[in-house]
């Protein structure tokens, strides 16, 4: 029972960086229906300017995010300016745009690995241990937690109550009709990206603090956004959200039978599942 408790824990944790990229990723896709595969190199491109700031240059550990975030935002909005924009008024095919992610994912993977060189890279964080009864957390995955907690309420309550967060909503229900109803949709998609961008820099700088930097972790962390979405039903945000802590709790309690070796496979399970038994997702009567 300690073992199975201390998986639960571990789930809700993994859940919350699941969620939290599904939630980036999520929003970018429901907006504006492009498929950008290339949010995993932003992803991994963030975390490398947070270990130059706080690694390198020996700067505070906070100060690593907000560069992270500005690194984010601005190749978000670049990728988007530079490479689907132009697609867009090209009336380019949804297929196009989807292999120039691929492409635009290449690039900037490799593009990282020329930078800062292709080594793991880690930054030296003090961090604290707890224990509550049976189960142990670190201060780090108090972070991961809290910070899903900040940056969902916030962009729900954003989502909500803003003039602009209810143009995103229009948007994401039918781009068509909030063209017509006069939303600026090019200025809404700017946004979309920005955001998505900023919220993927906050697990990447608390993964670059937990396990350290890699230039192929982009994949991991595009993925599981898109398996968040795809189980907690596409165009929903509290069910990315949800589909994000599916994904993290069945993962870890999957090892109370699975060996760990296994583990990875689980998030392809579930995903296969989900589509063949409920393709419209887990959470598809979950509105945003």
């Amino acid at each position: 029972m300690d073992l199975l408790l201390q998986l639960f824990v571990n789930g809700v944790i993994n859940g919350s960086h699941y969620a939290l990229l599904g939630i980036g990723f999520g929003l970018i896709f429901a907006t504006t229906r492009i498929v950008h595969f290339a949010y995993g190199p932003i992803f991994t491109f963030a975390a490398y300017i947070a270990w130059w700031l706080s690694g390198a240059m020996g700067l505070p550990i906070w100060l690593g995010l907000l560069g992270a975030v500005a690194a984010a935002v601005t190749i978000g909005l670049l990728s988007y300016l530079a490479l689907y924009r132009p697609l867009e008024l090209n009336r380019a095919p949804p297929l196009v745009p989807l292999i120039a992610s691929l492409g635009l994912y290449i690039v900037l993977e490799n593009l990282t690995g020329v930078i800062f060189g292709s080594g793991v890279r880690v930054v030296d964080v003090d961090y604290g241990i707890f224990f509550v009864g049976p189960v142990f957390f670190t201060s780090i995955h108090v972070w991961q937690v809290g910070s899903f907690v900040i940056l969902g309420l916030g962009l729900a309550a954003f989502l909500r109550y803003s003039r602009y967060g209810k143009a995103i909503l229009a948007m994401t229900d039918d781009p068509d009709m909030a063209r017509v109803i006069g939303i600026d949709t090019f200025r809404i998609t700017l946004l979309v990206f920005a955001i998505g961008s900023l919220v993927s820099a906050v697990p990447a700088t608390l993964i670059l603090v937990k396990n350290g930097a890699s230039t192929h972790m982009g994949f991991a962390a595009v993925f599981m956004g898109f398996v968040a979405v795809i189980v907690g039903g596409v165009g929903s945000l509290r069910g990315a959200a949800a589909g994000g802590f599916v994904v993290g709790l069945v993962e870890s309690l999957g090892l109370w039978k699975i060996p760990t070796e296994w583990q990875a496979s689980i998030a392809f399970i579930v995903l296969y599942l989900v589509i063949m038994l409920k393709p419209e997702g887990l959470f598809s009567m979950a509105r945003r």
